[in-house]
């Protein structure tokens, strides 16, 4: 059993690396790859935290790219994580993902949520801020009952504190992982909300830049679409991966390998990301 799509304190996650390798072991799986937003701060504690381990743990990254209608993140397998040219354009990232976080503060401020920016770092992990830690801050703060209720009312997008941040395309995404040695993968493309035409035209045209894979297998695909990504996948020459987005606390129903009790990602799909790295 693997799980090639998780998340730690280093972004988004509530869990370090060395407790997710625990975690995996103690769950029996076999790999686990570590894919932080827009940041590799936590691939170093990993392998520390796998070391003499049977655990094979994979450096990976989760990169935020422009989307118009839903979500679009482009993964990163087997990335060089000490990359300066990689490091550079997360840090641009980064830079932006900050600018972002105040104007949200401001903008709950404005709507009557008094938080300071002390209450949100202090949901935050080793580094990245993320909306999912403003909405810890206002459940502390009694100022909302629940995580989803702090989106559905204000930070999801489209709502009143939701604010738009600097990405890439997908192409550059692409282009990125790539240079850091890595395999880019298209990650949960259900979340792109585009007619399926549309949606594999898209995929299409990522596999034309250099694309290298598709998340078919995902905690929240239901058996048709992952049926429909492994098909567009076999067609268009592409490695179908696969992973639970494994978030700790903030997604507490969801088990690590398994998601909702139904995931397997299949070992030849590691197999595959790793011929294609020449490993």
């Amino acid at each position: 059993m693997i799980d090639l799509h998780t998340h730690s304190v280093y972004s988004d996650g509530t869990n370090t690396p060395a407790e997710l390798v625990k975690m995996a072991e103690e769950r029996g799986l076999t790999a686990l790859a570590l894919t932080d937003h827009d940041t590799v701060g936590g691939i170093e504690p990993l392998f520390e935290a796998g070391a003499g381990s049977s655990l094979e743990t994979v450096p990976g990254i989760e990169l935020s790219a422009e989307c118009r209608k839903g979500t679009m993140h482009i993964l990163g397998y087997f990335i060089d994580h000490t990359n300066a040219a990689l490091l550079e354009k997360i840090n641009t990232v980064r830079e932006g993902r900050e600018e972002r976080n105040h104007e949200i503060l401001k903008r709950l401020n404005k709507l009557g949520y008094r938080l300071m920016w002390t209450d949100v770092e202090d949901q935050a992990g080793a580094d990245v801020v993320g909306r999912p830690h403003f909405a810890e801050a206002l459940v502390q703060r009694g100022l909302v009952k629940s995580r989803k209720a702090a989106f559905d009312l204000l930070l999801a997008k489209g709502r009143p504190a939701y604010v738009e941040r600097y990405r890439y395309t997908g192409r550059e995404c692409i282009e990125l992982i790539r240079k850091a040695g890595g395999v880019p993968v298209l990650a949960h493309p259900a979340t792109i909300y585009l007619p399926d035409d549309q949606l594999k035209g898209l995929v299409m045209g990522l596999a034309e830049h250099g694309l290298g894979g598709i998340e078919a297998y995902y905690a929240e695909h239901h058996p048709e679409n992952i049926e429909k990504f492994r098909n567009w996948a076999e067609e268009l020459n592409l490695i179908c991966t696969g992973g639970t987005d494994f978030h700790g606390r903030n997604t507490p129903d969801l088990k690590l390998g398994t998601g909702f009790g139904q995931l397997r990602v299949p070992d030849e799909a590691l197999a595959q990301l790793k011929a294609a790295v020449g490993q």
